[in-house]
């Protein structure tokens, strides 16, 4: 007669963190360049993205010894795996088996500079702020036009990221207020799937940034 299962008779089996569709991820092939790439798929036991940036094809060896990496919700995650392509379509790589090399707990997001409107509830009496971010991270914001609230406040944000698109919300608290009077916000609670918004933002607007001055470069040529 059974009366359970015996929960020290097996351990738990091992679940490999993986980006998201169409989430950002960077390749790092052999040579140590960081190649930006997005997910086309992504499934238990396999990965598919597709390279963004124009790059002669990565050869088996390069392939042999990739490394996936891409910001997940406990740091910095990078994976391994038998990485493929399609000799048609070289910017397609197929990662089957992906398993976890590390993941590199990380204190500190990305941050960009970014005004982006922010809808804000804080204080005591809970006031409404119609601010406007300065810089955004995966870990909070700095954030201008709330000169009523003080260090110690707790908020409530949503911030816009894009029109027509939802906005990225939840509680934070105010840290610091700087010299021009911006207040920096850490977040309390945010949804894994807006933070995960959130730091595509970021990356897009890396990625803009990159581009901007490889044409500016281009033409200055």
């Amino acid at each position: 007669m059974k009366f359970g299962r015996d929960k020290t008779a097996k351990p738990p089996a091992t679940t490999v963190e993986l980006p998201e569709r169409s989430d950002t991820v960077t390749l790092v092939p052999l040579s140590g360049a960081r190649i930006p790439a997005r997910v086309m798929e992504s499934e238990e036991g396999m990965l598919q993205v597709a390279i963004m940036v124009p790059i002669e094809p990565l050869s088996a060896a390069q392939l042999q010894a990739l490394v996936i990496e891409f910001q997940g919700p406990n740091g910095r995650v990078h994976l391994t795996g038998t990485a493929s392509t399609d000799p048609s379509d070289p910017d397609v790589l197929h990662i089957e088996q992906p398993r976890s090399i590390d993941v590199v707990q990380e204190r500190e997001y990305v941050r960009i500079k970014s005004a982006r409107p922010a809808l804000v509830f804080g204080g005591p009496e809970l006031i409404q702020i119609n601010g406007c971010t300065v810089d955004i991270s995966g870990g909070g914001f700095l954030l201008a036009g709330a000169d009523a609230l003080k260090i110690g406040d707790q908020v409530h944000f949503q911030l816009e990221l894009a029109a027509g698109e939802l906005p990225v919300s939840g509680t934070g608290k105010i840290v610091r207020i700087d010299a021009h009077g911006y207040r920096g916000v850490i977040f309390d609670e945010i949804k894994e799937l807006d933070r995960r918004r959130l730091i595509r933002f970021i990356f897009e607007c890396q990625r803009a940034e990159l581009r901007m001055g490889l044409e500016v470069e281009r033409h200055g040529d």
